[in-house]
């Protein structure tokens, strides 16, 4: 059992939050058997609210479950419950951890924003859902203020943590 932690990075422009705390946001991944060292050559999405494989082995199931093509090991993924955390104005610029994943078999190793993230606005402004990060960048306009908003320079990288 390996936890691995999504850190970010990106510059925000009158942005006070920016999260995927939310149970349905679905988390696209790259992995690597670390039986074989196959290298998934699709996207697999992780979703904290879903639960696949349910048995009597484990009645709670797994937030990701996949046997490897190549060595047919079993391997999952358990988002780690209460490490999804926002990225804040204070963390503008910054790596920051905002999720943990308990990986059993596989090694996470590339992450894709894609849609789903929740921007709130400085100032008690407007809060924007379903924002796509997929480009890497995303600008929007805040009328409540007059004033214009940003997510810029998006960067991702896994590290392993020892908890």
């Amino acid at each position: 059992m390996v936890k691995i932690a999504l850190q970010i990075k990106a510059t925000l422009e009158n942005i006070e939050e920016l999260q995927t705390c939310h149970p349905h946001y679905a988390f696209f991944v790259r992995i690597k058997c670390t039986n074989c060292g196959e290298v998934s050559d699709k996207w697999h999405d992780i979703t904290e609210g879903e639960r696949v494989n349910e048995d009597t082995r484990n009645p709670k199931g797994f937030n990701f479950y996949m046997k490897c093509r190549m060595c047919f090991r079993e391997n999952s993924i358990d988002i780690v419950e209460g490490s999804n955390v926002s990225y804040m104005a204070d963390d503008s610029g910054k790596m920051k951890t905002i999720v943990a994943f308990d990986c059993r078999g596989v090694e996470l190793i590339q992450f894709s924003p894609r849609t789903g993230w929740i921007a709130r606005a400085s100032e008690n402004g407007t809060t924007f859902e379903d924002v796509d990060l997929s480009k890497d960048d995303w600008v929007e306009y805040d009328q409540k203020n007059n004033t214009s908003l940003g997510v810029y320079e998006f960067e991702s990288h896994f590290i392993k943590i020892k908890k």
